[in-house]
């Protein structure tokens, strides 16, 4: 595909890019010198491969860049964190009194034995000590590993495990859709699994009843916090590349991979993406809408916008309840000038329709932006024209949690690009980026192929915890010459990046390739549905059709003519290569609690397999609305009903 004669990536963003790509060094010392550092480095960058070092022998501190560095600057009096649930609870927190607390705990730490390079497992709510105990953790030297507190027992063994952490911190319950869900017990579950270090488990009481404790082993908030006395809650200052937290990545098949991030370069990279991407400054007051669980909740939540200075908002609750204007009213509420959601998020309250957005004021907001998934265009549509009324821009972008922040964005905070519904915007200053063959083979612009980067920069994590082969192995030698995503895109003949699904989820028909989400995407821009999701399934004439599960707005109904009418819409979209084999209506779809739509529940449940581990999925009903939704349809072509299959 030939270039285009317009350069939609104006000047300012091609400078920075170039910039990062003729002079890596010197552009990233210039970024890192935005932050206070104890000690400047010796040399910004050293590439052992596959591994590297970003700001050898500088000394920082994560935590103290987030709380101690705006209390010394006579900011302790501004608004640090606000915390919000769906029972209608809140709590402020300046910067002063948040220092306070984490220091506290930080001294119970201490009193604990917790040394630098400890491990410790938090299965917590978005809770304000839930936030504490992180900044606490990193403040001392020792290393956290947050667990989402969606998991089951097994799920959150296999990471106590994996971390080797000797301290587990957790709830009775957690607040969520008006149930509470019971946490502690998930931990002793976990615990009696074996083959763990945890010697204590620290519980926070939020209920009168409270949860069971183990003599011995279990202690309760009041007793843990005792353990300051006589202890220090000094910042302990860390070496660049000493790692400051480990978090499981979001595959849920094989055994966690734990991703390790540091004091040095994670901070540069994650304080650079807010200002450049989302245009992060002191006077927000910021929303990222994940869990605490999830890279987005460490970097967006966390980190990014306290080491910046402005308030940041943790909501422990979903996004539809109470009900589904909760967001516009807290956006009100608080003075919400930026949002960080899923377009899973999106999705979810486009099925709402309109009339929620309208019962409150959100003329403070001034950017929304998305990741997790592609933004389809008819969601981005909904949100930006009839939502927001062009009044602010809805930006997409891309990362993982191995990258620790944005790789591919439209940069708000530099210069606002055009957008185009459905991209992921370009690649950020820093990232250098191929798409390619299996065989690492460059494509042509406007080919699919698999998404590397060529290049680590400071966010890229350098290393799994425990498993440095697996590193090299799973990321730098998939495929030659470079960083496996396990992302198919193509990149557009302006230059912006465009993602089709995870590289194993590609659908091959005859000799055409369709990625996941073109194909929802497609199905989305029928006024009727509210969300897509779709696999292949194994077809003897084309090697593969499409198997499509399919929510519907409210107001709308299953029928054979609105089934007839998606399938018209899809092949007028992608024309009749894209074969879909069935169509399945569905009450929801299998997702994940951060918003990633489970494909591979769809894949198991056309296949006749066990799904795996679906202990992080949203709604376990969704696994069986989508089975029982697969057996009718295959009652409608064989004429047999699943009752009868099972006599």
């Amino acid at each position: 595909m030939p270039k285009s004669d317009v350069d939609l990536v104006n000047p300012i963003v091609r400078r920075w890019q170039e910039d990062a790509l003729t002079d890596p060094d010197g552009f990233w010392a210039r970024a890192a010198d935005q932050l206070p550092w104890f000690r400047k480095w010796d040399r910004v960058f050293e590439w052992n491969y596959p591994t590297f070092r970003w700001f050898i022998g500088a000394q920082t501190n994560l935590a103290y860049n987030a709380l101690d560095y705006h209390v010394s600057q006579g900011r302790g009096g501004s608004t640090a964190l606000i915390y919000a649930n769906e029972r209608g609870e809140r709590r402020v927190y300046t910067y002063a009194q948040l220092k306070h607390g984490v220091e506290r705990i930080a001294a119970a730490l201490r009193g604990m034995g917790i040394q630098k390079g400890d491990r410790l497992t938090l299965y917590l709510p978005v809770y304000p000590e839930a936030i504490m105990l992180m900044l606490a953790t990193v403040r001392i030297g020792a290393i956290h590993s947050v667990v989402f507190a969606g998991f089951g027992a097994g799920a959150l063994a296999d990471r106590i495990r994996a971390s080797g952490s000797r301290l587990v911190f957790t709830t009775d319950v957690t607040y969520r859709k008006g149930k509470d869900t019971r946490l502690k017990e998930i931990v002793d579950a976990a615990l009696a699994q074996g083959g763990h270090s945890v010697e204590h488990v620290v519980v926070l009481q939020r209920t009168d009843n409270g949860a069971p404790m183990t003599a011995g082993r279990d202690l309760d908030w009041p007793e843990f916090l005792e353990k300051a006395a006589g202890q220090s809650g000094a910042h302990t200052p860390m070496e660049a590349n000493e790692p400051a937290y480990i978090l499981a990545t979001s595959g849920t098949t094989a055994k966690p991979k734990l991703a390790i991030h540091t004091h040095g370069g994670y901070q540069v990279w994650i304080h650079s993406m807010g200002r450049w991407v989302f245009g992060l400054r002191p006077t927000d007051v910021w929303w990222a809408t994940s869990d605490l669980g999830w890279a987005v909740g460490h970097s967006y939540m966390v980190y990014a916008p306290l080491i910046t200075g402005c308030a940041t908002v943790a909501y422990e609750g979903a996004l539809d309840h109470p009900g589904p204007e909760i967001l516009w009213q807290l956006i009100e509420e608080f003075g919400v000038t930026g949002v960080f959601t899923s377009p899973t998020g999106v999705r979810l309250l486009m099925r709402y329709g309109d009339e929620p957005t309208r019962k409150h004021d959100h003329s403070s907001l001034e950017r929304v932006v998305c990741a997790g998934e592609v933004l389809n265009a008819p969601a981005w549509e909904w949100l930006q024209k009839q939502v927001l009324g062009d009044r602010v821009p809805v930006i997409d972008h891309m990362w993982q949690t191995e990258t620790g922040g944005p790789i591919f964005a439209n940069p708000y905070g530099l210069s606002l690009l055009p957008i185009k519904p459905g991209s992921a915007g370009v690649p950020m200053p820093g990232i250098v980026a191929e798409v390619v063959t299996p065989e690492g083979q460059p494509v042509p612009r406007g080919e699919k192929g698999i998404m590397i980067l060529k290049r680590p920069f400071p966010g890229l994590t350098p290393a799994l915890w425990g498993e440095p082969e697996r590193y090299g192995r799973d990321y730098w030698e998939r495929i030659p010459g470079g960083y496996y995503t396990g992302d198919g895109a193509h990149i557009d003949e302006d230059g912006y990046v465009w993602f089709a699904g995870r590289a194993d989820e590609i659908i091959k028909i005859a000799s055409h390739r369709l990625g996941t989400i073109e194909v929802e995407t497609a199905f989305l821009k029928h006024a009727a549905v509210a969300e897509a999701g779709v696999t292949g399934r194994p077809d003897p004439l084309r090697g593969e059709v499409i198997s499509a599960f399919v929510a519907l707005k409210q107001g709308y109904q299953p029928s054979a003519q609105l089934k007839q009418e998606l399938l018209d819409t899809v092949r007028q979209e992608l024309g009749p290569v894209a074969v879909i084999g069935e169509l399945n209506f569905v009450k929801m779809l299998p997702k994940t609690r951060s918003g990633k739509i489970m494909r591979r529940v769809f894949k198991a449940v056309v296949l006749g397999r066990d799904p795996g581990d679906i202990t992080t999925i949203e709604d376990e009903g969704s696994v069986e609305d989508a089975r029982q939704a697969w057996e009718e349809m295959k009652a409608e072509l064989t004429g047999i009903s699943p009752d009868d299959e099972g006599a």
